[in-house]
């Protein structure tokens, strides 16, 4: 089924490249996007080969493909998070300064990042857990933040012990204030706004086991 296409209520969880492919078919063509490292970067693999989007990334370049395959692959073509990819044609390369200049000066359309939590107003906390011995790794999550013009986090929606990471308030330091629009997870998707936190889609589950599961008030946008 085309990810696009995909029906409000489906009968299991996604995995990573199902919410991949969901994220992809849902970006505006011609869109320029940043990729967020880890689950964020598959989404590449699911565009469109004529969605004009372009691909922007951190380490400084413009119109990246998907991941390289075998022969593909070139140790110094590599999106931020160190995977060889591919170059899509009229592909740029420039400064790593040029790149952060224009993430924060609202050049992007679209970011698709990856998160430990998402509060119902939109905060981000996706660079420290806050525990004393994790390394933080908050790269240029900041800048695109608050300069992308729309912000996509991808996550699943609860941790290993089942503790939800879309919360009422973050327990984590903070990335972003306000910044979430939509939140992609393995059993739905949400979109956030001042109003509301509304479940546009549900997989494997239904809306009742997310409002029981959730402290935050959902509302059931699947059946508009």
């Amino acid at each position: 089924m085309n990810a696009a296409m995909r029906t409000p209520r489906e009968t299991a969880p996604l995995d990573k490249h199902q919410i991949a492919a969901l994220v992809a078919g849902q970006i505006p063509d011609g869109a320029f996007v940043n990729l967020g490292i880890g689950l964020p970067t598959l989404v590449a693999d699911h565009l469109p080969p004529d969605s004009g989007v372009v691909l922007h990334t951190e380490n400084g370049m413009l119109n990246m493909g998907r991941a390289a395959r075998e022969d593909e692959v070139d140790p110094d073509l590599t999106n931020a998070g160190k995977v060889p990819v591919t170059e899509l044609p009229g592909a740029a390369y420039f400064h790593h300064a040029d790149s952060f200049a224009m993430m924060r000066g609202g050049h992007l359309d679209l970011c698709v990042l990856g998160a430990y939590q998402v509060s119902a107003t939109g905060d981000l906390a996706n660079w420290h857990t806050g525990a004393p011995d994790a390394i933080p790794a908050v790269g240029g999550a900041m800048d695109l933040a608050i300069g992308a013009k729309q912000v996509f986090v991808v996550m699943t929606l609860f941790t290993r012990d089942g503790t939800p990471k879309l919360v009422r308030e973050c327990g984590y330091p903070l990335t972003g204030l306000r910044c979430v629009d939509r939140v992609y997870t393995d059993l739905a998707v949400f979109d956030i706004s001042p109003r509301a936190v509304s479940v546009t889609h549900i997989f494997g589950t239904s809306f009742d086991e997310l409002a029981a599961r959730l402290d935050i008030p959902l509302l059931d946008a699947t059946k508009e």
